[in-house]
Order: structure tokens, then C-alpha cells, then sequence
């Protein structure tokens, strides 16, 4: 598995933008590198986890919802070994732990974000 830290999660007011970045142990020359994914799902109290967004080493990204798309954005940094979230325009329906995963292979399309194998210990976003 691979080792996941998040950071950058905390109390903001709507309307605000923060990034959460999640530091991973992903080994660049690897030759499974391109076949590498990660992303991020959220849970909040009382609610059923979910994806956020999903991003492939071997290039591109796919946001889960509108909302989201318009105004959240995922990258990864193959040098700093870090995957970002850049969040903008925050509600108070945005506030949930935010969760970094990753995995590799056929399970980076076919699954929910929330099933990839390795998981962070999450970072708290209050809107």
C-alpha cells in the first residue's frame, strides 16, 4: 500500500478556498508508475461518503459532480510527490473529512474513489 498524509484542511467561511494536499510515497521511475491513480472522497456526519475527484498518472483527471468541477481542482506534482485539491467557492455543504486515496491499474476507472486500497488518515474542511 501506499503511504498517504493529508493536510491542509480547516474552518473557513463560505465563499472561501483552501487546498488540501496529500504527500504520497508513489515512486516516480517505477515502471508502474503510469499505471497509478489517486483522488479524493469526503464523508460528512450522518452522510454516505463521497467522490470528490480522481486523478491518473498517466494524464488526465475526472471530477465527480458540476458543482464540483466548476469549482474544484486536482492535480499532482510528480516532483513534490503531492496531489492537490484546490477548492473554491465553499458551502457549508463542502464541510466533511476529506479523505486521499490511491490505487493502480483497471481499479482506477472501475471503482468508486472510496474503494481505492490505500487511504489517508483524512483532513477536517468547516465551511
Amino acid at each position: 500500500h501506499v503511504q498517504l498524509v493529508e493536510s491542509g484542511g480547516a474552518s473557513v467561511q463560505a465563499g472561501g478556498s483552501l487546498r488540501l494536499s496529500c504527500a504520497h510515497s508513489i515512486v516516480s521511475h517505477n515502471y508502474e508508475y503510469s499505471r497509478r491513480c489517486m483522488g479524493w472522497f469526503r464523508q460528512a456526519p450522518g452522510k454516505e461518503r463521497e467522490d470528490v475527484a480522481r486523478i491518473f498518472f498517466s494524464g488526465g483527471s475526472r471530477t465527480t459532480s458540476n458543482s464540483m468541477k466548476v469549482r474544484f481542482t486536482i492535480s499532482q506534482d510528480n516532483a513534490d510527490k503531492t496531489m492537490t485539491l484546490q477548492m473554491r467557492d465553499l458551502t457549508p455543504e463542502d464541510t466533511a473529512t476529506y479523505y486521499c486515496v490511491a490505487d493502480e491499474g483497471v481499479v482506477c476507472l472501475t471503482r468508486r474513489v472510496d474503494e481505492y486500497r490505500s487511504r489517508g488518515q483524512g483532513t477536517q474542511v468547516t465551511v
